[in-house]
């Protein structure tokens, strides 16, 4: 084209990202990680832009159910959305603002503490350092914090589906009756043993180099 200056300079293409050639290393926490995820009942997917030849040696390695490879990255979430047309739950872990998408996308999103702010904000999760293993750290504690919380629940209904009628009088025809004052001390118990209960939460070893 041409105009009074000269020739206009051909538009720059747009930005795609480069597909590695060549296998880095793999990190031995990584290995670990996905292992244990494994482990816990957990598939693990990885999405990359990375050449396909690349990304299947590390999925070998690393012994990953699933490949994307080759992934532009306006395309990663489509690829989350696809796992979720399945019927599978996803949690997505990124740390750069093309995986911000995704991780929007994910049931949960994980981002890595040191990524970029979009990746940041994008997640529900936001793990302290680089470390993958930290990932098992935060499954360990929502499912323990689930467990205590049914834990919790029966307690507390338990203690009102008994204590509850018997203060009412329910069997006061067999002569078994609640009085108040007993009532209120089982109450008072009951919310001891729940409080109690929550801080043997505290006991799990959260520290990522000690999750299995």
């Amino acid at each position: 084209m041409k105009t009074a200056a000269g020739t206009c300079p051909p538009a720059p293409p747009a930005y795609t990202e480069p597909a590695h050639t060549e296998p880095a290393a793999v990190r031995p926490e990584s290995r670990q990680a996905v292992a244990a995820l494994q482990r816990r009942g957990i598939k693990v997917a990885m999405i990359t832009g990375d050449a396909r030849q690349v990304a299947q040696a590390v999925a070998a390695e690393l012994n990953i159910d699933e490949v994307f490879a080759e992934v532009l990255p306006a395309d990663k979430d489509k690829k989350v959305a696809e796992l979720q047309s399945r019927g599978l739950r996803v949690a997505m872990v990124g740390d750069g603002v093309n995986d911000s998408p995704a991780l929007a996308r994910a049931e949960v999103g994980i981002a890595i503490g040191g990524g970029t702010d979009g990746a940041v904000e994008s997640a529900g999760v936001v793990l302290a350092g680089n470390d993958p293993r930290a990932v098992l750290s935060m499954v360990d504690l929502s499912r323990a914090s689930y467990r205590k919380m049914w834990q919790n629940l029966v307690w507390a209904t338990g203690y009102n589906v008994i204590a509850v009628p018997l203060a009412a009088g329910a069997l006061a025809f067999a002569g078994v009756v609640l009085s108040p004052a007993p009532g209120a001390v089982m109450m008072s118990a009951s919310t001891v043993v729940v409080a109690l209960n929550a801080q043997l939460l505290r006991r799990l070893k959260l520290n990522p180099a000690d999750v299995k």
